[in-house]
């Protein structure tokens, strides 16, 4: 059976999904929303996600959700910077926050410390790969992008890890799924 993703293959909570089916080799069909509006849409609400989020994920009628634990601390400083340096200006007609994209880059540097002592020794955060690492490839893949790869390329063991990640099938065929979407906005 295909599974049907509701979302939009640029959003980093939906290509984590992407990538997760990738990995397993499950077919899916993607089903963008008509509009960020439709998502506050009675219908939408009642029949898809009673929040309003998205990805929306059904297989065999029932709503998977994937919650991460180091979403909680790894992805808030890392969206205020890619915010910053590529939807500030680009979107919002905002000049990018100095003083945001330092403290930003604090936190995630704190985290990232972290992240590289618990890697020692390992090849990927619970040792071998698991949905732990795949959360966290559509941030650092923006995070890169974002023009900040120091703060992982500074750490050697996050830097392998990440290296890792990049080479996986699924991460390169994604990340190159969307390449296009940042080269055209």
């Amino acid at each position: 059976m295909t599974i049907r993703l509701i979302g939009y293959s640029a959003s980093g909570p939906t290509l984590r999904v992407i990538i997760c089916l990738k990995e397993l080799g499950l077919p899916y069909e993607l089903e963008p929303p008509a509009s960020y509006q439709s998502l506050k849409d009675e219908d939408y609400i009642a029949n898809k996600h009673p929040f309003g989020k998205m990805p929306v994920l059904f297989d065999a009628g029932l709503i998977d959700q994937f919650i991460s634990y180091e979403l909680s601390y790894y992805d808030p400083p890392l969206s205020k910077l890619v915010y910053q340096e590529k939807f500030a200006q680009k979107f919002f007609n905002k000049d990018p926050d100095p003083e945001v994209i330092k403290q930003a880059r604090e936190e995630l540097a704190k985290v990232l410390d972290v992240y590289e002592k618990l890697l020692e020794g390992k090849e990927y955060l619970n040792g071998e790969y698991s949905l732990a690492d795949l959360v966290l490839c559509p941030a650092t893949n923006y995070g890169y992008g974002a023009g900040h790869s120091d703060l992982w390329d500074n750490r050697p063991n996050v830097k392998n890890w990440w290296n890792r990640l990049c080479n996986r099938d699924a991460n390169k065929k994604s990340f190159e799924e969307i390449k296009s979407f940042w080269e055209n906005n």
